[in-house]
C-alpha cells in the first residue's frame, strides 16, 4: 500500500479515484544505491513510478559493457518497462538505482485496467513514451553525428543537469562504459577539457566549471 498524499504530491496529474487505486494496488519498494530494479530477460510483473532517488536505465551486451540510455527521476516513469508489461515480454533494457531510490510498483493487471478506466493514466503512460522517445533520439543523435569530445561534452552537461551538481563523482571508466567508448580515450579528453578550464579533475570527483553543449 502506498500513501495517498505521497501519490498526490508526486504525481498532480492523476484524478482522485486512481490515486486511491494505486494506493491500494501498488506496492512501494525500496533500493540501494548499486541495486539493480531490472535486469535484461527478467519478467516484467509490474511498472516503476519513481518517488525518491536516481535510476540510471542502460543497455547490457554479451560482454558485461554497458551503454546509457536516461535517467528516471521523481516523478517519472519507466516507459520501457510499461512497453515490456503490455507485451509481456522480457526485459530488453537495465535498471540500476544510481541513489537510494524508491519506487511505486504497480502490477500489470492494474496498469492495463487503468488505461481504459482512467484518462489521466492513458495521458500519462503516453506522455511517458514521448518523454523517453525523445531522450533517446537525443542520445542516438549524439552517437550517430557527434565525434567523442563533442559526445562527452553532452554526457557531461546531461549528466550536470540531471544530478543538479557541479561535482560529479564518476570515474573515466564509468564514463567510457557509458559512451562506449574506451578509459584511455576519455582520459585524453577530460584532459584537455581541464586545460581549456572547462572542467577541474580532482580525485574523487569532476568539478563543472564552465560547458557549452
Amino acid at each position: 500500500m502506498v500513501e495517498i498524499e505521497k501519490i498526490k504530491a508526486l504525481f498532480p496529474s492523476f484524478d482522485r479515484d486512481l490515486v486511491r487505486s494505486m494506493s491500494e494496488h501498488a506496492d512501494l519498494r525500496e533500493f540501494k544505491a548499486g541495486e539493480p530494479l531490472m535486469k535484461t530477460g527478467q519478467n516484467i510483473r509490474s511498472t516503476m513510478l519513481i518517488t525518491k532517488g536516481l535510476v540510471k536505465i542502460f543497455r547490457e551486451d554479451d560482454e558485461g559493457n554497458e551503454f546509457f540510455m536516461y535517467y528516471l527521476q521523481p516523478g517519472q516513469a519507466c516507459a520501457l518497462s510499461m512497453i515490456c508489461a503490455t507485451k509481456q515480454e522480457t526485459s530488453q533494457i537495465m535498471a540500476r538505482a544510481v541513489t537510494d531510490t524508491e519506487s511505486i510498483m504497480v502490477p500489470l493487471e492494474y496498469m492495463d485496467k487503468w488505461m481504459t478506466q482512467y484518462k489521466s493514466w492513458y495521458h500519462f503512460v503516453l506522455e511517458s513514451y514521448r518523454a523517453r522517445f525523445e531522450e533517446l533520439l537525443l542520445t542516438v543523435d549524439h552517437i550517430a553525428f557527434r565525434n567523442m569530445d563533442e559526445r562527452l561534452l553532452f554526457y557531461l552537461k546531461k549528466q550536470q543537469e540531471t544530478l543538479k551538481s557541479n561535482r560529479l563523482y564518476l570515474s573515466n571508466t564509468e564514463i567510457a562504459s557509458d559512451l562506449n567508448s574506451s578509459r584511455e580515450v576519455v582520459s585524453r579528453l577530460m584532459k584537455k577539457l581541464a586545460d581549456r578550464q572547462l572542467i577541474r579533475l580532482d580525485r574523487n570527483y569532476i568539478e563543472i566549471l564552465h560547458l557549452d553543449v
